[in-house]
């Protein structure tokens, strides 16, 4: 029995070491992350841009800065919640920084517009950036560089950030999914449903007018 025992508590203390390998390694792999959050109007739009940049491993659309805990988009859009819509982006910071993403940030939205973004309007689709406090100063800087690099007064805050609700699963990732929706053009996937919104709402005209060549995700 004691020879048993004597084989088996080599085994076990293997097993032990190895899964205390993988949750160091899990533990490492989620250190290696970080988010960054982000309200710059129609959330779809937000996120499609973020996932692009090399660096940003996942965007999500939610709602924060408001008052109510784990709103729906209707409660959001029909105003009174304080939440603004946002995006929630994890990105690794060996390969993107916090501030080069504040930078992106600026420049893909027209931060002159305190009613909203583009044709969107209200309190839900104002521009924030929610900062936590080792980012603040990060943020505040993006924000000086943006005003004189436009040339014009921002008025997007930089804001304490605050819980995070992601929004409806429908929402996630709208931009390039392929369920047929029916809308004003008639039926369409929801990724071209998305792209006639984005086009019809006049986003990107008025990024390129505001920025030029320093708009990061629009054409030329």
């Amino acid at each position: 029995m004691l020879a048993i025992l004597d084989n088996v508590k080599p085994a076990l203390l293997a097993l032990f070491i190895a899964i205390g390998t993988v949750v160091h390694c899990d533990d490492a792999k989620a250190a290696q992350t970080e988010t960054a959050i982000f309200a710059g109007g129609c959330f779809w739009c937000v996120e499609s841009d973020f996932e692009s940049v090399p660096g940003v491993i996942e965007a999500v659309s939610g709602f924060t800065g408001g008052t109510v805990k784990n709103p729906s988009y209707k409660q959001v859009v029909r105003g009174g919640s304080g939440h603004y819509e946002a995006v929630e982006i994890t990105y690794d910071p060996a390969k993107v920084s916090y501030p080069q993403l504040v930078d992106l940030f600026f420049r893909s939205v027209d931060p002159t517009d305190a009613g909203g973004q583009f044709c969107d309007r209200g309190e839900s689709y104002r521009t924030a950036i929610f900062a936590t406090p080792a980012q603040k100063s990060a943020a505040e800087a993006g924000l000086a560089s943006a005003q004189q690099a436009l040339g014009k007064k921002i008025v997007t805050p930089v804001l304490a950030a605050q819980a995070f609700y992601p929004a409806e699963d429908y929402h996630q990732d709208y931009y390039k999914q392929d369920e047929l929706i029916l809308t004003r053009f008639g039926p369409r996937s929801k990724g071209k449903a998305y792209k006639l919104y984005r086009d019809s709402c006049g986003r990107d005209d008025r990024v390129r007018q505001l920025w030029g060549n320093d708009a990061p995700f629009v054409g030329g």
